[in-house]
């Protein structure tokens, strides 16, 4: 409230400095001077202000106290009535009587003085209300109050006048004091604390809401509370019929219950992991009007959609006919429909915009192809010409060498055909894949992963395993393919590429022992090792064809359908991240200890194609060195090699001692293999994805194991 009472116009000076003007002087009616010429202003009854009124007869008493009354009706002291405010309390008023009059003028008196401190309570009310700084709501509740104040005033002004005439006693003031005495005493109960808490803008709604309920059963005070309610809401619809017609907060006294975050830029969308633009750039807050609580966050996410096709240039505004013209509330809840066409219009109207003039389905089916590898033709190329750069580790590689070689791949293949290409880009990231997933907090992974991981230390990272995908996404459709969104997409590449990676090594290694084959070389170590780089090709293809056709396309045609019967954008965003979460999960890439045996798997079949090249010249023929240079072809598996072996196994120089090196490899591949089987045993029956993982790369069903 101090803030925003800063940037608004002050009250002028002479309203405070002149208290006479404002009518709040009755603490200092004892010590200040010439007081007693106010005293006069009431009906001149040819009487000694000196003399106690009891020295009067009962008639004559009546007389006098019906003319004190009167000014004490309207906050001004008579000759035997005073008026004093409650020390340490400027809302709290005290009434006091001439003790000497008769008592049953007393009694009479007494109970129409709550009737005049609620005028007093009320009327200060009106004037410390109306200052700037209080908002728009106290505005529009003080002018209410001030146009019945004037009806109240007219009432006491017709008393008067039949006092005047010889027509009104006592019992006559009471009466017709009735009508009033309930709708002020019901008001000064809100204005005492909504005063004592300084309530400003939904506050005061509330406060009043909840009174008009506990006076449920006094219809014409309820009734009138209603007004004042209608009067106050006035101003405070007035501010949400902006927002939810033309998106714009027009909130100078910071009453809405929405707020702005003007820090959080879009562009952070694009850069920031962990952007909270469309959560809290506009936000709910704790005050919201009970009338309009159910419809919080509906309202909240209408002014959202037009505030975006506004960024976007697109301006727009929800059509506002007079009969949906939230200012014309009522009691008929028509103001909830007027919310409800608003929200349909500017959903539709920004999902549309998406659609059609940003293309979205299109660029998340662009992303599809370059991300999640749909079509792959061009990363073949790819890892062709960038296998040296590649091989290197991230801190050595040029990612602008990269770039350019990307672009090579881009434009040489069917995808030079896409318009979208030029929007992709290379990164590195300077850890591995484990390591990354470990840092992404909101992903939940169902295991903690390790600070230190022997089987990271033991290997050289090289850009193989730091490769990825960048994806240039720009207003609006940051919204959906955000940073964070674009990082999964990211997390799902790598596992693909290096898993393409390890296929091409095996079928090198393939290509060698079918070489070998061809010169007739027939050893039994060139059989066992065959079978060998059969079993370890059938376990990289069956991991690739689950991720591929299993996961990634399912998943993918699951939530284009949803996109297209989608009815808002928060509801595209969501099928989206489902979409993400779906395939991170049963790509295993949220279970480190299962992500941990794949890639040990996959280390094994890089550490065995690398291997081949040695194996195969330690069982060559002395007598076949004529077809050495045939044999030099080996040399293409030292360019596909991109992970070296931890150590370089010794050339033998019989078959039995290249038999017992393949033999280690599969006796080491075989129980990896195996140990995933108690890992997918154990899970399956509450993840029922990984039964279809076993099925592939174990080769059995699950039901067998179990």
């Amino acid at each position: 409230m101090d803030a925003v009472s800063s940037v608004c116009p002050s009250t002028p000076q002479w309203n405070i400095s002149r208290p006479f003007l404002t009518g709040q002087f009755h603490q200092e009616v004892e010590s200040t001077p010439g007081l007693a010429e106010y005293k006069g202003n009431s009906v001149d009854l040819g009487l000694e202000s000196e003399k106690p009124i009891g020295c009067y007869s009962a008639s004559v008493q009546e007389l006098i106290v019906i003319d004190d009354l009167l000014s004490a009706l309207i906050g001004i002291e008579g000759r035997y009535i005073s008026i004093n405010r409650v020390r340490g309390n400027e809302d709290s008023f005290s009434f006091h009587v001439d003790g000497s009059m008769d008592l049953a003028l007393q009694e009479s008196s007494k109970r129409i003085f709550p009737l005049c401190r609620s005028y007093l309570l009320i009327n200060q009310f009106v004037e410390s209300r109306s200052q700037f700084k209080s908002g728009l709501v106290n505005h529009a509740f003080a002018a209410a109050l001030r146009a019945l104040l004037l009806d109240y005033q007219a009432m006491v002004a017709q008393l008067e006048h039949q006092f005047r005439l010889g027509r009104l006693s006592i019992q006559g003031l009471w009466f017709y004091c009735q009508p009033m005495m309930g709708s002020m005493l019901a008001l000064s109960i809100v204005i005492r604390k909504a005063s004592s808490c300084n309530f400003v803008g939904s506050a005061v709604l509330n406060l009043l809401q909840n009174q008009a309920k506990v006076m449920a059963g006094n219809y014409l005070v309820r009734s009138l509370l209603e007004k004042m309610i209608e009067s106050a809401n006035s101003a405070y619809l007035g501010i949400l019929e902006r927002w939810v017609y033309e998106g714009v907060i027009d909130d100078p006294h910071d009453e809405f219950f929405i707020a702005e975050n003007k820090s959080l830029q879009k562009e952070s969308l694009t850069q920031d992991y962990d952007a909270m633009y469309w959560r809290q750039r506009y936000s709910l807050k704790d005050d919201i009007p009970s009338f309009l609580a159910n419809s919080a966050e509906t309202i909240l996410t209408t002014g959202k959609y037009l505030n975006v096709m506004r960024e976007c240039g697109h301006s727009v505004q929800v059509p506002a006919l007079e009969s949906s013209k939230l200012m014309n509330f009522g009691s008929n809840d028509h103001y909830l429909e007027c919310i409800k066409s608003a929200y349909d219009f500017a959903s539709s109207e920004l999902l549309n915009l998406m659609k059609d003039k940003y293309g979205l389905v299109g660029k998340l089916r662009s992303i599809k192809h370059y991300l999640l590898l749909d079509q792959g033709d061009f990363l073949v190329h790819f890892m062709d010409i960038a296998r040296d750069e590649l091989a290197k580790t991230p801190n050595e590689i040029s990612v602008e060498k990269l770039q350019s070689l990307l672009d090579l791949a881009l434009r040489s293949t069917a995808a030079a055909a896409d318009p979208l290409h030029e929007d992709v880009t290379c990164s590195v990231d300077t850890c591995s894949l484990l390591k990354r997933l470990g840092t992404l907090k909101d992903l939940q992974m169902g295991e903690t992963v390790p600070e230190t991981d022997a089987l990271e230390e033991s290997l050289s990272i090289t850009g193989v395993e730091t490769f990825s995908v960048n994806y240039k996404v720009q207003w609006p459709l940051s919204l959906v393919i955000s940073r964070k969104a674009l990082t999964k997409y990211q997390l799902i590449f790598r596992f693909l590429f290096h898993c393409k990676h390890v296929h091409r090594q095996l079928c090198a290694a393939w290509q060698v022992h079918q070489g070998a084959r061809a010169r007739d070389m027939h050893g039994t170590g060139i059989s066992t090792s065959s079978i060998l780089c059969r079993n370890m090709l059938k376990f990289i293809n069956s991991l690739l064809h689950y991720l591929t056709f299993e996961v990634l396309e399912p998943n993918w045609h699951v939530m284009h359908n949803k996109l297209e019967n989608a009815k808002s954008i928060d509801e595209v965003i969501q099928y989206h991240d489902f979409f993400m979460e779906k395939c991170l999960k049963e790509c295993s890439l949220l279970s480190p200890v299962l992500l941990k045996k794949l890639e040990k798997l996959k280390l094994i079949c890089l550490q065995y194609a690398a291997a081949t090249q040695w194996l195969m010249n330690s069982i060559e023929s002395p007598y076949t060195n004529k077809s050495i240079d045939g044999l030099h072809s080996l040399e293409n598996l030292k360019v596909l090699k991109l992970r070296k072996p931890s150590k370089k196994p010794n050339s033998p120089t019989e078959e039995s001692t290249v038999i017992e090196c393949v033999l280690k490899f599969e006796r080491e591949f075989t129980a990896e293999l195996q140990s995933l089987r108690p890992i997918l045993s154990s899970r399956a029956q509450a993840e029922p994805y990984l039964t279809h993982l076993a099925q592939l790369i174990l080769g059995v069903g699950m039901d067998q194991q179990m």
